[in-house]
């Protein structure tokens, strides 16, 4: 591919539309033309200077965060067109774009559910544009990615689902777990998860770790969908700023032992470049996975009452949400994943080794 993507992102203003600058302004391959803010009816907003809220990147980007105006957006030049948006907006203004032809990568949990009668359920959004719901690819991009290179519309995964699907969705093809039994999550998300928008329970002096959404928590159907098994989730504020780390226990069909499982998800991800199976006895943590795309996973196998537990790490501002849209965009244009991801061009045999305890 010669010629660079025009890329406008909408929602700029935000965690993960300015981890989206960042990341893209080292893509050989993509042009930042325009800087959106998420709001049709600010209109008559003054201009923001990206810079001045994201002090990291002064000197590397000149625009400014504009107005959303969406009959202009419709009549621009973009090629993609992220959309780091709150649901509502996304589910208004999706199909706008994608009846200009733009190519969208959705941020938002509007289209992840895949039925407007879960959407609305589960997230309590309608559309007079249904028929968007069975074309757009859930953006999981190590399960679904021959979906990507044809799809108009792609669908990035919530944070929670991303480190919660990859740990579970080899087992489920596998039969391994025990039937009549759910998988338990629990997972714990820095709080950069709840968006930058001020909230007391996320200051300095006010944050701690605690559970909350517990049995109602919105990502829950979506990982049941997605990684296809009930599941009992609890997520759980931390004290920290970035990452997700997620404790899955999983109770074994028969016949399911250590060795077999470590052939399990070699099988899924022993050649994937960003899914890191860990050497025997060195656990994920969020700082193992901190401003990278990588998700890791480590297991541990109690073959005498068949339990098995599965750790799962990721940067929740980049694999669970804009590294994860960037290599989504790759995959749809039939670009190297790893391109804007990745900088120091090591080859598969670095990202994927053994992992586990036997």
């Amino acid at each position: 591919m010669n010629d660079a993507l025009n890329i406008t992102i909408v929602g700029a203003s935000g965690y993960t539309g300015g981890e989206l600058v960042e990341r893209l302004l080292s893509h050989p391959h993509a042009r930042i033309t325009t800087l959106l803010g998420s709001e049709s009816h600010a209109a008559k907003a003054e201009p923001r200077s990206f810079e001045a809220l994201f002090p990291r990147l002064r000197g590397r980007i000149g625009l400014s965060i504009t107005p959303l105006n969406p009959p202009a957006l419709c009549e621009s030049d973009a090629d993609v067109v992220f959309l780091a948006t709150p649901h509502e907006t996304s589910i208004e203004l999706a199909p706008k774009l994608l009846d200009a032809g733009k190519r969208v990568i959705d941020l938002s949990g509007a289209w992840r559910l895949g039925s407007g009668d879960l959407t609305k359920s589960v997230y309590g959004l309608q559309t007079d544009r249904p028929e968007w719901f069975g074309r757009a690819a859930y953006a999981l991009v190590e399960i679904n990615r021959d979906r990507l290179p044809e799809a108009q519309l792609a669908s990035n995964p919530g944070c929670y689902p991303t480190a919660s699907i990859l740990a579970l969705r080899p087992l489920v093809r596998a039969g391994a777990i025990r039937a009549g039994t759910r998988p338990i999550i629990d997972a714990t998300s820095g709080v950069s998860g709840a968006g930058r928008t001020p909230n007391a329970r996320t200051t300095f002096g006010e944050v701690s770790l605690q559970p909350y959404g517990v049995l109602n928590h919105r990502h829950a159907p979506e990982i049941e969908l997605h990684a296809g098994a009930g599941v009992v989730f609890t997520p759980h504020l931390g004290a920290y700023d970035r990452g997700i780390l997620a404790t899955i226990h999983v109770e074994l069909a028969p016949g399911f032992s250590a060795a077999r499982i470590a052939e399990i998800y070699r099988e899924m991800y022993g050649h994937e470049r960003f899914v890191r199976l860990l050497p025997a006895g060195e656990w994920p943590s969020v700082a193992g996975v901190r401003h990278t795309n990588f998700c890791d996973l480590n297991w541990a196998v109690d073959e005498k009452h068949g339990h098995l537990i599965i750790v799962s790490a990721i940067d929740n501002l980049v694999k669970g949400a804009s590294g994860q849209a960037i290599q989504a965009m790759n995959a749809m244009h039939g670009m190297p994943e790893h391109l804007g991801l990745l900088d120091d061009g090591l080859g598969l045999a670095a990202a994927s080794s053994r992992g586990g305890d036997s």
